[in-house]
């Protein structure tokens, strides 16, 4: 590697290393990394700001945005406070069984739509319920983040790495049901399981809290029923729009803006309103991220990796499944895994037509969406959907540290990745 790249790659660690620790904020910690890299040369403005490929994706950006303005408006009805109620009743007030209701919830909603859009919509639920039943919200939202992954993994719109990956392998939505969903939803089994382990501590179960919960009318929570039938209508529009995409091709963020502005525009919102819930520092936070990330690709630096990882293995297909399954799901911890895939999918193309581009050397393509999806699991900045959660969880005054999510993260993780070898072993190398 050059002197450049190497260069990149300790402003990275450090700037890493300041978000792990904490000492400082990590939207200074980003931004400043991401102004390092350009006083540098590690990248320019033309690739920080402008490049696909190692630039700002202000398709995420602007997808977030759009959705935390619809969000923002929905908040207003009163339709999380009902949809709060009604799951706190359907669980009986029994804080395990809520948080079974909120995670299966979160990884089918996750399938449908992208894992972003569901916890931008599942987590003031879960402030809600967990206030009325006298819980500790965190617990439940680190759960969520990754029952969202994990379920985002079984289609081709649940995870922006999946889009990727179909994009540059040629595979359809029915390719992501047949060989990813089967596997999800055993994960998702497992998981389920996990948490009742993992949290044990969090499940305080108060008869008194559950009794007056219990005795609550859902219907009175809403406030403004005009309002949530033009949000719905508007959201519906937008979800239908998403799970349309591969028909008529317009992208998410241009839809979760343009849903954005018809809502604000045909409400009685103002837009001051409209934009209060926006978690801006989330938003500031990704892009620096991201001009980080974009130059490690921009240096060659996470090719070298990835290409050292496949030369390893000497064309041995099973090798290969297993190296780029466990690399993925450890390179995904450490830098999100839109842009790790993003790098990867070419190597893994010629890989698989080196392999003879037939049905068994396209496992290597299923190994690559599950170790970057599951991988994203592992740390707080592992996915989109975990930075997410935590600029919420702050943001109601509830904050969550990164080692706090990465502790359980990483235990979930090494589980669901080394379920993932045997399936992809018996299913597609024996």
């Amino acid at each position: 590697m050059t002197f450049i790249a190497w260069a990149a790659v300790a402003v990275f660690l450090f700037a890493y290393a300041l978000i792990a620790s904490e000492k400082v904020h990590r939207v200074a910690a980003a931004l400043g990394g991401a102004g390092v890299m350009l006083l540098i040369h590690a990248t320019d403005a033309q690739a920080a700001f402008f490049s696909e490929e190692t630039g700002v994706d202000w398709n995420v950006i602007f997808l977030l945005l759009g959705m935390m303005v619809i969000v923002g408006v929905l908040k207003q009805t009163g339709v999380f406070e009902y949809l709060a109620i009604w799951a706190a009743k359907r669980a009986k007030g029994r804080p395990y069984r809520l948080m079974v209701l909120l995670v299966v919830i979160t990884a089918l909603a996750s399938a449908l739509l992208d894992n972003v859009t569901t916890v931008l919509l599942i987590a003031p639920v879960t402030f809600l319920v967990c206030e009325r039943l006298a819980l500790n919200a965190v617990p439940f939202l680190i759960a969520e983040a990754m029952a969202s992954n994990i379920g985002g993994a079984a289609t081709l719109v649940g995870d922006p790495p999946n889009i990727i990956i179909a994009s540059r392998g040629g595979l359809s939505f029915n390719d992501f049901l047949v060989h990813m969903a089967p596997m999800v939803v055993v994960l998702m089994v497992v998981f389920i399981g996990m948490c009742r382990f993992l949290f044990r501590k969090s499940f305080v179960y108060d008869p008194e809290r559950a009794a007056e919960v219990m005795a609550l009318d859902e219907r009175e929570a809403i406030a403004d029923r005009r309002l949530l039938w033009q949000s719905l209508a508007v959201l519906a529009l937008v979800m239908v729009a998403f799970v349309l995409h591969p028909v008529l091709h317009y992208e998410p963020s241009v839809v979760a803006v343009l849903g954005a502005g018809v809502l604000v525009a045909a409400t009685r919102i103002t837009t001051s309103e409209a934009i209060r819930e926006v978690e801006w520092p989330t938003l500031v936070f990704f892009a620096g991220l991201f001009v980080m990330v974009g130059a490690l690709v921009h240096t060659g630096v996470i090719e070298q990796v990835s290409q050292a990882a496949a030369d390893a293995t000497e064309g041995r297909l099973g090798l290969t499944t297993m190296v780029l399954l466990g690399a993925s799901g450890v390179l995904s911890a450490i830098v999100d895994n839109i842009p790790y895939v993003a790098t990867m999918s070419p190597i893994v193309a010629d890989l698989v037509q080196a392999g003879g581009g037939n049905e068994h050397a396209q496992v290597l393509w299923w190994a690559l969406a599950f170790g970057a999806d599951l991988g994203g699991n592992a740390t707080a900045v592992g996915a989109a959907a975990n930075v997410v959660v935590l600029g919420i969880a702050a943001r109601n005054g509830t904050p969550i540290s990164f080692w706090q999510f990465t502790r359980y993260g990483l235990v979930v993780t090494v589980v669901t990745v080394a379920l993932c070898a045997p399936y992809l072993w018996l299913r597609y190398l024996v």
